[in-house]
């Protein structure tokens, strides 16, 4: 196994990377660049030790499954799992990923940025975007230091952690459980508990990157929620009565109507050097009311990005199936062991196909099966309920009321 000491950080991968040099660490992972010995080619591995909080897990369980799910050139893709020797020794997650040179808060803060480098930027955004809007899944976290750069100015879209689905029938409270993103870059809706939240919330953060983009420093920097909401205002101005009744909370209605009448201060004084196009998309971008805020393929479209825009290439991609953040639904009853249950099998490449599914056959993950139940697979034609209990089982990764279904499966194996 390949080790570096780099600031103490132990990597223990194969002997094919040479781990290089530390390039970002976060609450819970490092990454560190390195070579393919084999190749030649440079990569970047993430170090993740998740296993302490449930949070944690869940966070690297959506990261894994939707990187391993798109593929798109301006998603960051993952090259590679590095497999544990067991289940027991499974106590780091080893991403190896393309390797780029910078991000765009790096960028922000060193040098101002050219028109056409904001073009250019926002559209490869807004093209990664599509894809994930076009496969319902929110990011929720977009932010200019998740969105990584390299010496040709691609831009590649980052950090899954905090997606979701957007067909998901979750209440808010739910929804905001784990929403510890940096507020700057949040949509009015998710402080003011508008009835639901759609792909709208994602093309908000987009216009607050790009007027970052435009003036080099963070549009609304809110110190806690209420300082928040009262920078948004003081742009946007006063919400309309349609707008303020779209608000569901009734709390959030009554501290509006609280606050001094704001009128709008329009985004050309703000950003008064910037290209009058690009004034006209962040207005687009930073509406207030959601429905009326453009969308992904809307904004694809305006005039601002009319250089790049190319319908035959802003590819969508597939809807995830419907049981693809199942364990977002139990996730307030799963242990941390069942939580790395489930990351041992995306690592493993364990997983139900749909076309399995379809068959209406159930592989148990090999590896997983065995050290609970000492068999190494077991396969079997289902009737709905049994099918229905596997499905579970497969998905979320729980070990429970399982000597029944054993016995059923006994039964019906062929």
């Amino acid at each position: 196994m390949s080790k570096s000491s780099s600031r103490k950080v132990n990597f223990n991968v194969s002997e094919h990377y040479d781990i290089q040099d530390v390039v970002g660490e976060g609450a819970y992972g490092v990454v560190c660049s390195a070579i393919h010995k084999p190749s030649g080619q440079k990569v970047a591995i993430k170090k993740i030790t998740p296993f302490d909080h449930s949070m944690f897990c869940l966070r690297t369980l959506r990261e894994i499954k939707l990187l391993k799910y798109f593929d798109h050139e301006n998603i960051i893709s993952i090259l590679d799992v590095q497999k544990p020797k067991s289940f027991d020794s499974f106590c780091e997650v080893y991403l190896i990923q393309e390797l780029m040179d910078t991000d765009m808060h790096r960028v922000i803060r060193t040098q101002d940025l050219s028109d056409d480098h904001c073009q250019y930027f926002i559209y490869q955004t807004l093209r990664g975007l599509k894809a994930l809007h076009s496969a319902n899944v929110l990011h929720r976290d977009l932010k200019p230091s998740n969105l990584l750069l390299n010496a040709n100015c691609d831009l590649k879209i980052c950090d899954f952690g905090l997606a979701r689905s957007a067909a998901s029938t979750e209440d808010n409270q739910g929804f905001m459980t784990e929403y510890v993103a940096t507020r700057w870059y949040r949509a009015p809706e998710i402080m003011l508990t508008f009835k639901e939240y759609t792909t709208a919330i994602d093309v908000w953060s987009v216009g607050c990157i790009l007027a970052e983009m435009l003036t080099g420093k963070p549009l609304f920097p809110g110190k806690d929620y209420h300082h928040q909401l009262t920078l948004i205002l003081d742009v946007l101005g006063t919400p309309t009565m349609e707008d303020y009744y779209g608000i569901k909370s009734r709390r959030a209605r009554e501290y509006i109507r609280s606050l001094p009448f704001r009128k709008r201060v329009p985004f050309s004084v703000l950003c008064s050097k910037a290209n009058p196009l690009a004034i006209d998309m962040l207005e687009k971008l930073l509406t207030f009311n959601p429905l009326k805020r453009i969308t992904v393929e809307e904004a694809l479209k305006h005039p601002y990005l009319e250089p790049y825009h190319d319908p035959e290439d802003e590819p969508m991609a597939r809807p995830i199936p419907e049981s693809f953040f199942d364990f977002d639904r139990v996730k307030e009853t799963m242990s941390k062991e069942q939580l790395k249950g489930l990351i041992y099998e995306e690592v493993m490449g364990h997983g139900v196909s749909e076309k399995e599914w379809e068959r209406g056959g159930y592989k148990l993950p090999g590896e997983l099966a065995g050290h609970f139940f000492d068999i190494l697979w077991a396969e079997s034609r289902l009737d709905p309920e049994i099918s229905r209990q596997a499905r579970l089982l497969g998905h979320f990764g729980v070990v429970f009321a399982f000597s029944s279904l054993l016995l059923s499966f006994a039964n019906q194996i062929i």
